[in-house]
């Protein structure tokens, strides 16, 4: 049984706002480790044709009303909807790669999606992507140069195989060991079964 939980989610993913926003904390109550893992679920999603929200109006609706619940019941702010899809969806993913293997990312990816949240700004591009990195100490535009280059690329793409090998096709994703548990709402389910190998009580 793994000791840890993989976390995979995609910057541009609404309910990963949920997730990012708190997963420290949860980690810190609960003495879990959690590997946050970037990937771009856009391209896995596009492969299985699974397109949830773009020309679904009801669907969408739903879906800001629902983040608006989960959030509050976080004691989170959630202005929606935000801007969505993203632009910049494939660079904001790799800035958070790039902070995640230099010790800036976390801190990044929840000032990043605050902006998005609370501010409507979209991760990626500025003021978003400005700010957020300045808030973690970096320079903007040299941060995202080097986000551009090449061994960041193939990481990412190193990711999204690896994720797609596992059988992932939504963020955010939780996997203990062989286990997925896909949504905010599965953290819990993760967690249990991080301790017991089941889910049962």
């Amino acid at each position: 049984m793994s000791d840890a939980i993989d976390f995979w989610f995609s910057t541009g993913s609404t309910y990963t706002y949920l997730t990012v926003s708190r997963l420290e904390k949860v980690a810190a109550a609960q003495g879990v480790r959690f590997n946050w893992r970037p990937f771009s679920v856009r391209a896995i999603m596009r492969e299985q044709n699974n397109i949830p929200f773009a020309d679904k109006p009801i669907k969408s609706q739903y879906m800001w009303r629902d983040i608006e619940r989960r959030a509050a019941m976080y004691g989170l702010e959630a202005r929606v909807p935000a801007p969505y899809p993203l632009k910049e969806f494939d660079l904001a993913n790799r800035l958070a790669l790039l902070g995640l293997a230099e010790g800036w990312g976390k801190a990044y990816i929840v000032a990043s999606y605050r902006r998005w949240f609370v501010d409507g700004q979209e991760p990626g591009l500025d003021p978003n992507l400005s700010e957020s990195l300045s808030e973690v100490g970096q320079d903007p535009a040299r941060t995202a140069e080097r986000a551009a280059c090449e061994a960041v690329i193939e990481s990412y793409q190193a990711a999204t195989d690896e994720a797609r090998r596992l059988g992932i096709f939504g963020s955010p994703t939780f996997a203990v060991g062989g286990e997925l548990f896909w949504g905010d709402d599965r953290l819990d389910d993760a967690l249990h079964w991080l301790r017991h190998g089941s889910l049962k009580t």
